[in-house]
Order: structure tokens, then sequence, then C-alpha cells
């Protein structure tokens, strides 16, 4: 067994340990999850420290035929793509079950589903073989469909049911298209995502087409773009915090990396669409940005945040060349530490005060300086301050965006629509921040709690994350340029065709 199947079935060995755990030992549970949540964590730093950067091809193959006749493979390998999500991935479920502690019904089922829920993230993310990923792209609605449906908010029961449809219809949508490349795959005998390249090649342009439009539904939904985000905003807000972290954090990142492999698979219907996607990604940057400033829940101001953010990693994709592409998986990887720090800090908030309504709340910097430190850092991140890392993603979208359009006047329409989601992206954060931290303090938050240890730990992981990336981002760069830079290479090669 390699290293891949050993990261990937980690936790659900913990899963299995934790089914055989008797229900009322709680401390027992809580630390299993931790423990097989942390070794997967290691493993992939482990990885990432024998990961070659400068070399494009997969890594760490393994491959084993499951049914030769549909060319179906148990295939994992990783990329310049995939090393980064995975890294994101284990680092925000080992936070999640940190904020996890509050949790004290059905404590076992919980656990089980946390980690459940990270073994179909790591197998979206190292799966190469297109039926493997889709089966891992279904296995984490189940966990995310209890987690929100048990232990969520009052309309717990809506959200998840909401989450399960759109997800499920997006699903299908994905599926006819895998079916539509399969069928010309099969001539070529192979089950890898890069055989597929080739297979999509011989497909007419107007197949090609449809195919692509069928993969930005299904991933689209899972990003989400407008206006397939729909289920985004409920389930947000009625999810328990440590599961919006994830949610928010990495899962709608599934949906933007399958996306940039279907649109390096099929190029060239991707710059037939190039302005429609351009277009979706930009009234996304602007409606999310919209959406958030007018918000008054906390939850619900991070959530549509999220819709923004992924519709600039959408304008990164479609821009259909190495600095837009970088700038979406920069981007990818900056929401995911400012998401999930968001997320944890206004859970943790909620906790202490069970109020999530901004107005509620004034000069909490007198009763909580560390989490005003914390919160204000990850805000000034989640708006692309100059030093962190929502900066450089935002800087390398932008260049890109302009670079790809055809002509300068559509180059500064670019420029215009994407500065003015930045404005209100600053706009919301700041307004966020005054009614956060100024002003008198009201009677009812005098006496709240400030961080404790591990929340320290948490908050200052993903927060210092943010920042150290900001001021030195080559290491981040260094990871994935490889891998982009060759796939650049075959979006130029096909489309110059």
């Amino acid at each position: 067994m390699g290293i891949l199947s050993i990261l990937l079935w980690t936790p659900a060995a913990g899963v299995f340990l934790l089914a055989l755990t008797p229900g009322r030992n709680t401390q027992l549970i809580r630390y299993t999850a931790h423990l097989f949540a942390a070794i997967a964590f290691f493993l992939v730093c482990w990885l990432l420290s024998i990961y070659n950067a400068h070399d494009a091809e997969l890594q760490f193959n393994e491959y084993f035929p499951l049914n030769p006749k549909l060319g179906s493979a148990y295939a994992l390998g990783v990329d310049g793509l995939s090393m980064p999500m995975l890294v994101l991935a284990t680092l925000l479920t080992s936070i999640a079950l940190l904020a996890s502690f509050t949790v004290s019904t059905s404590v076992k089922g919980y656990h089980i589903c946390i980690l459940l829920l990270e073994f179909g993230m790591l197998g979206v993310f190292l799966a190469q073989d297109w039926a493997l990923f889709y089966i891992f792209w279904e296995v984490t609605l189940i966990p995310l469909f209890f987690l929100i449906d048990r232990w969520g908010g009052k309309r717990r029961h809506t959200a998840s049911l909401n989450f399960v449809l759109y997800t499920m219809g997006g699903s299908i949508f994905m599926l006819i298209s895998l079916l539509a490349v399969s069928q010309y795959d099969l001539q070529h005998g192979g089950s890898l995502m890069s055989s597929m390249h080739q297979a999509a090649q011989d497909m007419p342009r107007i197949e090609q087409v449809l195919v692509l439009l069928g993969f930005v539904i299904g991933f689209g939904v899972k990003m989400p773009i407008f206006p397939l985000h729909g289920w985004l905003p409920l389930a947000h807000v009625e999810a328990p915090s440590p599961v919006s972290i994830l949610l928010s954090g990495i899962l709608l990142k599934m949906g933007a990396y399958g996306l940039i492999r279907a649109v390096v698979m099929l190029p060239e219907a991707a710059k037939l669409l190039q302005p429609f996607l351009i277009f979706l990604g930009l009234f996304g940057m602007l409606y999310g940005g919209l959406l958030a400033w007018r918000q008054s829940d906390l939850k619900a101001m991070v959530a549509y945040s999220s819709i923004s953010h992924m519709g600039m990693v959408l304008l990164g994709i479609a821009t259909l060349n190495q600095i837009g592409i970088t700038g979406a998986v920069l981007q990818m990887s900056a929401h995911g530490l400012i998401a999930g720090a968001l997320f944890l800090l206004v859970g943790l908030l909620y906790e202490r005060t069970h109020t999530r309504n901004i107005q509620d709340y004034s000069s909490l910097i007198q009763v909580m300086p560390r989490f005003a430190l914390f919160m204000t850092l990850t805000l000034l991140a989640a708006m692309g301050l100059p030093g962190s890392i929502g900066f450089i993603a935002e800087l390398h979208t932008l260049i890109g965006g302009f670079s790809s359009s055809s002509g300068v006047g559509l180059g500064l329409g670019v420029m215009i629509f994407f500065s003015v989601s930045i404005l209100v992206g600053a706009a919301y954060a700041i307004r966020t921040i005054s009614l956060l931290f100024t002003g008198p303090v009201k009677p009812q938050m005098q006496q709240i709690e400030d961080l404790r240890a591990p929340e320290l730990l948490a908050a200052g992981i993903l927060a210092g994350s943010a920042v150290l990336f900001g001021l030195m981002p080559s290491p981040l760069l260094d990871l994935s340029a490889a891998t982009i830079g060759q796939m650049n290479a075959v979006i130029s090669q096909r489309i110059l065709q």
C-alpha cells in the first residue's frame, strides 16, 4: 500500500474504530477522532516535504484496475493542483474538530460524520480516475447532510434538504458529461483523467461545449456560482460552526478543482464559453459582495462573501492563461484559510453571546482583545489588504483577467467591475470591524470570555497563515507553478490548433 492509500484510508480507519467505541465514552471518541485527523495532517505534511514541486507530472501514482471493460480503476496521484487542497483539507478538519468540544448530543455520530467527510474530500483530490472521482464526490454528500440535519439550527431540515437536492441535481449534469466523454475514452483504452484529454479532442465542437456546460453546472453548484448558489446561505447559517468551516473552507474548493480539470480537458469549448464564464465570475463577485454588505447576521455575511470570493476563482479559471489560473488556485487557498478563520471566530463568539446580529455588539476590543486581533486580521485579509494572501490572489486574477480580454475596452471593463467588487468587499469588512470593535461597551457584553488556548491555536494558525503567505507567497506559488504551467501549455496548444 502506497502513501496515498495510507493517507486516504486513515480517516476511514478512524470511522471504523469510532463505530466500535461505546457511545457513552465521549472523551475517548473525541480523542480518537482528533488522533486520526492529526495522523492524516502529518501524513500530508510528510508528503509535502518529499513532493517535487518542479515536476509537473503526477507523483506517488497508484493504479489498480477495477473494471477493465468499463475502463475504471483505483487510480491515485497528486500534482501541484491537488497538493495545496490536501493540506487545506486535513488542516481544516483538525481545526473543525478543535472547535467541536461544545457538541454534546450524539457525539459519536458527529465525529464519525466528520471523519467520513474528510475521507470523501481526500478521495476527490487524490482520485485520478473520473469514476473514482465521482464516487468520492457523492460520498461527501452523506455525512454533510446528517451534520446539517442533525446538529444544525432551527431551519436545519430545510437547509440540509436544499443542500442535497441542489448538489445531487448538479451531480446529474456532471455524470451525463462524464458518460459523454467516456464513450470516446473507451476507444483509447485508458481510465486516467489524462487519457480523457485525447478522447475529448475527438469530440465534435458542439458536443464539447455541451459537455463543458454540464461540468459548469455540476461543479458550479458546489462552488457555488450565480445563479446556482441558492443552497449556500441557508446551509451556512444553519450548519454548526465547525461544519461551516469545512463547508466554506474546503468543500466549495472541490467544485473549483473539478472545473479546472474540466477546462484543461476541454479548452476549445472553454474558449468559446470564455465571455460567458468571465461575466458569471464578475457578476458573482459583485452580487455576493453587495449581499454580504447588507447582512446583519455575521454568519450570513461570511456566507455571501464566499459567493464573491468564489466568483473571483471562476474569473481566474475563465482567463485561460497561466497568471489567471495561478490567481484562481491562490484564491482557493486564500479563501480556505480566511473563510475557515471567519466561521471559527463567528462560531466562538456565538457560543459566548448566543446572538449573531452585528447590531448587538460594540467595543469588543475592550472585552476580547485577542478575539479582536484575529478577527480584524482575517477581515483585512478578506478584503485583500496588501500583506495578506488575499491581495496576492486578487492581483494575479486581475492581471490574468486583463490579459485574457481581447481588446483594451473589454480589459478596462473587466478591471472596472473587478475594482468595484473589491471596494464593496472592503466596505463590508470595514463596516464589520467598526460595529464589532468601536463605540461604548454594551451592558450585556461586559463579561464575555476571551479566546482560550485551543481556540487561540486554531485561530492563530489560520490567520497567521493568511498573513505569512501574503508576506512570503513564494512557497505557495512554487508548489503549483509547474503543474499550472503544463496546464497552460495544453490549453494554449489546443486553442491554437
